[in-house]
């Protein structure tokens, strides 16, 4: 495995991971040497420590990957761009799931492609807003699921990358569902959603201002880059069947897709308070 450099954002006096096989319920480990405590790290040095971590043990030369979307997923993005400027990464070519995730990719000089001519990928690599004990997903926090959906689930490989806050025993309090819908009649659509007995207690939200964002933050309904509008579904208690709901949702006319990636995960690299270790699914 590469050694990492530049492990953390600010905090020029820690080193470099180095791999440790642990065996802890199941998990990898990875140990950090790093004299500081993990309460001292802050939470855009956690997202940095997964994403180097994920380009360096999965990503090698001649590989197309592709490159989620978000603050975690940028970090995976700068690793890529690092490691091809060095010359450590050669003849890569890299798919990327939202305009501004091209637009950081081209600034560090990716090579970029897209699904039409590569409709096969080696690994893809991207952070979650939710990820429950089965890893199952909620993603599209940053309005992007459609097209990290369509990119991921073509790759050998995808790679989740968060921090421990992300996991949760259940989906849905912590993060509401985002669901992608057409413009035409999007009331109509809203309602069918809510009415789906899988989704039952939820509240839906149109989303208004930037799409990159679940916070209201402005006064027109927000667009993805799909040139389509964003539904929340907000829940108070874990929804019963996430697979059962992310089912439902799509057979519903006026769906484009949502933010449901269950069954998706070949690994999740998490960074928290017992550094930085790894989960796969349960064989």
């Amino acid at each position: 495995m590469r050694v990492l450099s530049a492990a953390l954002l600010s905090l020029a006096t820690v080193n470099a991971f180095s791999p440790a096989a642990i065996p802890k319920s199941g998990l990898r480990f990875y140990t950090t040497t790093t004299s500081l405590t993990m309460s001292t790290v802050s939470q855009d040095e956690l997202k940095k420590q997964v994403g180097y971590q994920a380009v360096d043990d999965y990503v090698k030369s001649g590989m197309v990957v592709g490159l989620g979307t978000g603050s975690t997923a940028y970090f995976a993005v700068e690793r890529v761009g690092e490691l091809l400027k060095s010359g450590e990464l050669k003849d890569i070519v890299c798919i990327p799931t939202s305009v501004r995730t091209k637009e950081q990719a081209e600034s560090l000089g990716i090579p970029l492609v897209t699904l039409d001519t590569h409709s096969k990928l080696d690994v893809a690599i991207d952070g979650a807003d939710e990820v429950d004990p089965d890893l199952n997903l909620v993603k599209g926090g940053g309005g992007a699921l459609l097209r990290e959906k369509m990119v991921e689930v073509m790759a050998d490989k995808f790679i989740v990358i968060v921090d421990e806050s992300k996991l949760c025993d259940g989906l849905g309090p912590g993060f509401p569902v985002p669901v992608e819908i057409t413009p035409f009649c999007h009331e109509h659509t809203m309602r069918q959603v809510a009415s789906l007995p899988s989704c039952a207690g939820c509240k839906p939200v149109l989303r208004m201002g930037s799409s990159s964002n679940n916070q209201v933050d402005g006064d027109e309904i927000a667009v993805t880059d799909n040139g389509n509008y964003i539904v929340d579904l907000h829940f108070d208690e874990p929804i019963k069947d996430a697979r059962k709901m992310a089912e439902d949702i799509k057979k519903v006319v006026g769906v484009v897709d949502h933010g449901l990636f269950c069954d998706m995960s070949t690994a999740v690299i998490i960074a928290g308070s017992e550094g930085v270790y790894k989960k796969e699914p349960k064989k």
